[in-house]
């Protein structure tokens, strides 16, 4: 029941306004743009939300895994997209990272529960639950900046 609830967690159930919600018809011309007052812009929040869960699932499955420096490898260093692509690329990663983290906690080979032999006593339910936090909140924040440049009519 647990990865049930996890996996619910995971793609935006409950509460939380789940990925593809958070970033559908987004114009393109407004990725780049940080509204008065805000501190990042779309792209950035996008850029963040796939280092941060890539990062997480990495060091879910690879022990040899090397995180990025902290903050400054978490953010993306433009302001925009820097090309035409560059924003699918990102939600392509960022969907398929997703996915391979859910197919981790669905597997029921996955001791949700025991400390990864790499970490310092981390589990698979709290990498999971830590995604889960994670792209909550800076959903959460990609709304918002979306209302602030007029562009959310969920």
């Amino acid at each position: 029941m647990i990865r049930q609830h996890v996996l619910y967690l995971l793609r935006g159930g409950g509460a939380h306004v789940d990925f593809e919600t958070a970033i559908r018809n987004l114009p393109a011309t407004l990725r780049g743009k940080k509204p008065r007052g805000a501190s990042h812009t779309p792209w950035q929040i996008l850029e963040h939300l796939r280092i941060a869960q890539w990062d997480i699932l990495e060091f879910s499955i690879n022990p040899k895994h090397v995180s990025p420096a902290f903050p400054a490898g978490y953010w993306p260093t433009t302001a925009a997209p820097p090309s035409a692509t560059a924003w699918a690329r990102s939600v392509r990663a960022f969907r398929a990272d997703l996915e391979a983290m859910c197919k981790l906690v669905e597997d029921p080979a996955t001791n949700l529960y025991a400390p990864l032999p790499h970490g310092d006593g981390q589990t698979i339910l709290r990498e999971a639950l830590l995604v889960a936090d994670h792209n909550a909140y800076h959903l959460g924040e990609l709304v918002l900046l979306r209302r602030l440049l007029g562009a959310w009519t969920h």
